[in-house]
């Protein structure tokens, strides 16, 4: 069955839904604070030009999700499920990132939640890429229950091959 990957979730806090151009302006406004991209592996990212290729694959992706605080209604991010692999069972959450204001843990929990119930119901695993340096998304990783599996892949990010471990989720 085909993982359907632009779901409508929404949880307590959060509404996730599918994104659209029309999510640019907002999306830009979180994405630009440098301190968003600090530890991630594309750490320009803050920058229109890279943030627009990041968008734009996001869109064309097919599964790009744009992050709604329900309490106000705000934008505060976006998140992806990608690399869908049939034979492997398993797909790719992540390209997540959050404004500030929404750090630390409760809210990218949620997300993660909403996310994994949601996909886990079409595939056996959920993996996530993540840089090998980005300290922060590891931690949040384990907090959730990611497992690693073993080594590294290189990914393109910034202009150069970096090191990501890969986490995984498998369905209960």
């Amino acid at each position: 069955m085909t993982p359907e990957r632009q779901p409508i979730l929404e949880g307590e806090r959060v509404l996730l839904r599918p994104s659209t151009p029309g999510d640019w302006d907002a999306l830009f406004a979180v994405a630009s604070d440098p301190l968003v991209w600090e530890v991630h592996p594309a750490h320009d990212r803050w920058q229109e030009p890279v943030f627009r290729a990041y968008f734009d694959a996001g869109l064309a992706s097919g599964g790009a999700l744009t992050i709604v605080d329900k309490a106000t209604g705000q934008v505060i991010g976006s998140s992806r499920f990608d690399n869908w692999e049939a034979e492997a069972d398993e797909i790719e959450i992540g390209w997540t990132y959050l404004a500030r204001a929404y750090w630390g843990g409760s809210y990218n929990r949620e997300i993660k939640r909403l996310m994994l119930n949601h996909i886990l119901r079409f595939v056996r695993t959920a993996v996530f890429t993540v840089g090998v340096d980005n300290i922060r998304s590891r931690k949040a990783m384990e907090k959730i229950g990611g497992t690693v599996r073993p080594g590294t892949v290189d990914r393109l990010m910034a202009g150069e091959m970096k090191p990501h471990v890969i986490y995984e989720i498998h369905r209960a």
